[in-house]
């Protein structure tokens, strides 16, 4: 009997199972994408710029996404999307819920509570879209990159995979959310703001994941390379996907069990 979808998408690879810190940042991507999504409604205004609220932290989804793949490879960062793709989903779902279930008659807030949760059913498909096929586009690109660079220059590839990753993610978004709604030429210039800002976004982080790769590569011992690895989205990983690489003698003994 095969099991459910979801299990299957998110199971965890044997390779991951011993790791310390691999669980935990997955909480915290979901938590830091769920967030965005929730303050995305608001425009801030940070001086003559206009941007909103989920601007401030989606774009450190796309770090942890070359986290992911740098230290735990393709298949950890398969997981962290398919989880966050679905928690996403079930907020969006439980927001339009809730906010169609009656209120009290005595409950004041309907109006406040359906200004944040009352998520648009085509901006719902057109983000989860977008962010499905954009975290695959930048994880697919940054194991491609560590094969060819042989793990040298880690900042071509947290550059070059975010590079490629909100290009698909920015694009898709825009044209599915405004598509014949806004002109195409407003819906370019939309493309074109978001992506420059989210891509000086990573460069600008750029020491912050160097410093994070690194400490995880030393604590948990291992520097995966995907040269065995189905990047299908949709498969299940295999025993013999992903080649570890030990770099931390203290570590060792964690990575052998993997």
């Amino acid at each position: 009997m095969s099991r459910p979808f979801f299990q299957r998408l998110t199971d965890k690879h044997q390779s991951l199972r011993n790791f310390r810190y691999y669980d935990i940042l997955v909480h915290i991507f979901v938590v830091v994408l769920l967030i965005s999504n929730l303050v995305g409604s608001k425009i801030c205004a940070i001086g003559p710029f206009r941007i909103s609220g989920g601007q401030l932290l989606f774009p450190i989804t796309y770090i942890f996404g070359d986290v992911f793949t740098e230290v735990y490879g393709y298949s950890g960062s398969r997981r962290a999307i398919w989880i966050g793709f679905f928690a996403s989903g079930l907020m969006a779902l439980m927001g339009f819920v809730t906010v169609h279930i009656p209120a009290a008659p005595d409950w004041p807030n309907q109006q406040a509570f359906e200004v944040v949760f009352n998520f648009v059913p085509r901006m719902v498909a057109s983000s989860l879209a977008a962010f499905w096929c954009g975290e695959f586009a930048n994880s697919y690109t940054m194991a491609k990159m560590k094969l060819l660079t042989e793990g040298k220059w880690l900042w071509t590839r947290t550059v070059g995979s975010t590079v490629v990753g909100q290009a698909v993610d920015t694009t898709i978004l825009m044209f599915l959310a405004f598509g014949g709604t806004l002109r195409t030429r407003t819906i370019l210039i939309l493309i074109g703001s978001g992506y420059l800002g989210k891509v000086l976004y990573e460069v600008a982080a750029t020491p912050v994941t160097y410093a994070i790769v690194n400490f995880l590569k030393r604590s948990e011992g291992v520097d995966v390379y995907d040269t065995h690895t189905s990047f299908n989205p949709f498969a299940k990983a295999k025993p013999d996907e992903t080649d570890l690489a030990i770099v931390s003698e203290e570590a060792a003994p964690v990575a052998a069990k993997n």
